[in-house]
């Protein structure tokens, strides 16, 4: 069982940037990969990035891709999302999620557990 904890989330300017960590309780977290998704108002969630339980191996969304940057510190328990650039359509609540295994995974259903969320609204 893995529990998941996101913060970071808050208001800023388009342009600007934040940092989201997720923390996860467990001493199996190195043996997870992990990814972030985000849920607009009246969206469906969709995904934003993924990594490999080493941090070797990652993937982005398009609409991320050269603005974000997902990292894990397996010392700590913890991945992160920075976000840089953002823009108003990046206003989502952002969750990470995990799963036990290798390689990296961009699909809701292929995550085990999630947290609860943290709200990033950007304005311009």
């Amino acid at each position: 069982q893995v529990q998941l904890v996101e913060s970071g989330g808050g208001l800023v300017q388009a342009g600007g940037s934040l940092r989201l960590s997720c923390a996860a309780s467990g001493r199996t977290f190195r043996s997870y990969a992990m990814g972030w998704f985000r849920q607009a108002p009246g969206k469906e969630r969709e995904f934003v990035a993924a990594i490999s339980w080493s941090g070797g191996s990652t993937y982005y969304a398009d609409s991320v891709k050269g603005r974000f940057t997902i990292s894990r510190d397996n010392a700590k328990n913890t991945v992160y999302l920075q976000m840089n650039s953002l823009k108003p359509e990046d206003t989502a609540v952002y969750y990470c999620a995990a799963r036990p295994g290798g390689g990296y995974y961009r699909e809701i259903d292929e995550y085990d557990y999630w947290g609860q969320g943290t709200q990033v609204t950007v304005f311009s």
